[in-house]
This record gives C-alpha cells, structure tokens and sequence, in this order.
C-alpha cells in the first residue's frame, strides 16, 4: 500500500521558501538586536558616580610628557601591554619629546629603543613618518582635530580620541578591547562594533562625567570586570550591573583608590 501523500507534497521545489521544508509562506523571524542601554539614566548616573567618587582623578597608564609623547605612547600600545610600552619609552622620550627630535633620532635608534614591543618594526616606521607629517602640516604641533589626527600614519579612531581626551580634554570616549567588552557584556552600550559602542555611550553617559568616562569603564574593566572572570565581589556596581554572568547583587564598599603611582612610591 503506497504511503499517503503529505498535505504539501503537490509544491515544487522553486515554491518553497529556502529552509523552509513545508513549504509555509512565514517568514523567519530575524533575532531582535539589542541596540538600547539596558540601563535607565538614573541607573547609568548613579553608575558613573560610584565611578567617580572610586577614582576622582583618573588618569591613562601610559607614560608622556606632552601631546607628541602621548601620541607615540598610543600608536605603540596597539596590540601591546601599557607597562610595556612604558618600559620601552621612558628612556626614549628623555631623548625624543618633539617630532623634530624623533626624526633626528632616525629609524635604526628608534627601533633600539622599541623592540621589546610587539610589530615594533612597522611601528617605528608609523612613529617617523607621523613625526614628519606633524612638521610638514602642523608645525610640529599635535592638532586638536580627529579628522587630522586619523590622517597621521599609524593613527585610527581610538588612538585620536584617547589623544583628544587626555591632551585637549574633549569629550571624547575611546573604546578599547576593555570597553567594548564591558558596553556588550553589562549591555550598557551593545554594539557590534567599537563605533556602535562609541556612539552607545556618548548618548548615555551624562556631560558631567563625559571628561573621565573612558578611563572609568578602561581601569574597571582591566582590574575587576576581567575577560575572563569578572570579579564581581570587587565591583562597586554589583547592584545595578545587568550582565548575565555576573555572580553577586552586593556592591563592593564604596572607597576612593589611590592613583598607581602614589601606591607604588608607598610600597619603597
């Protein structure tokens, strides 16, 4: 006896949709994305608050003594630790704090100084040609102007606002692997990519707390909400934080945390 044909069987194959083997006219349903904070602004207030009462002077890892050396610092640390381009650069910038001093220094010193950093060859090349298009068009100024800074060679969106931020005082957020990690993970700001989480949280985050931010969600990224294991019992935003894997609803104490630097002059 010949089995009975499905209700469907009499459909070609040009009339079903693809992936859909009976044959229905539904459309899938496209996962929504989240593209909104998952915090109120009151939440995203009190959250920046906390951060700012922590650390009330927060300031960069890296190294400098002006705009030129801080500018070099970042271009280095892509894909490098900030204590090691520190280590690389102290000894450097008592030698080269211009562009004028750079390119006198010349490419075979420079890599002297540098090679302990990864990609320090093409680095070093980035480094003199950006010192050479500072004297050429700026003057041997560092401008205060993204669009001309992302023209300098070695020089993206992230290192030009890390220099707008720390040199010039703009607003500006730069988003590193940390806080790209912590827009999507708390759902503070989700985003695909580093822009989307940019422009996240600029709406967001309130003009008051814009100066600091980027440090803020940098430092509590790097030394409790970690990549691999958040240390959740350290975070001083426990209660608000909506990350799924976060393992406590209790904020740590709220306390001020000494600059790194006045706890390593203690520590001697």
């Amino acid at each position: 006896m010949a089995s009975p044909k499905s209700k469907d069987s009499s459909l070609t194959k040009s009339e079903l949709l693809p992936g859909r083997r009976d044959g229905s006219t539904a459309r899938p349903r496209p996962r929504p994305m989240r593209s909104r904070s998952l915090y109120s602004p009151a939440e995203v207030h009190e959250i920046f608050r906390r951060f700012s009462v922590q650390r009330p002077e927060p300031k960069g890892e890296l190294e400098h003594i002006n705009a030129f050396t801080l500018l070099v610092a970042v271009v280095l640390s892509a894909q490098a630790t900030d204590a090691g381009v520190n280590k690389a650069t102290r000894a450097l910038f008592k030698l080269a704090d211009t562009p004028q001093k750079m390119l006198a220094l010349g490419e075979a010193k420079l890599g002297d100084h540098i090679r302990t950093i990864g990609l320090w060859r093409n680095k070093a090349k980035n480094v003199l040609a950006l010192s050479e298009a500072l004297i050429r068009d700026h003057g041997g100024e560092v401008p205060d102007n993204r669009d001309e800074l992302v023209k300098l060679p070695g020089v993206g969106r992230k290192t030009a606002n890390v220099v707008l931020n720390m040199a010039f005082g703009q607003h500006t957020m730069a988003v590193d692997t940390h806080i790209f990690r912590i827009g999507n993970r708390l759902g503070l700001a989700p985003g695909k990519t580093p822009e989307e989480v940019e422009q996240g949280l600029l709406k967001i985050i309130p003009d008051e707390y814009m100066r600091h931010a980027h440090h803020w969600l940098i430092l509590h990224g790097r030394y409790v909400c970690k990549a691999r294991k958040p240390d959740c019992p350290a975070c001083v935003i426990a209660d608000i934080c909506k990350a799924r894997e976060k393992t406590t609803s209790i904020p740590a104490p709220l306390v001020p945390i000494a600059p790194l630097e006045t706890v390593a002059a203690e520590d001697q």
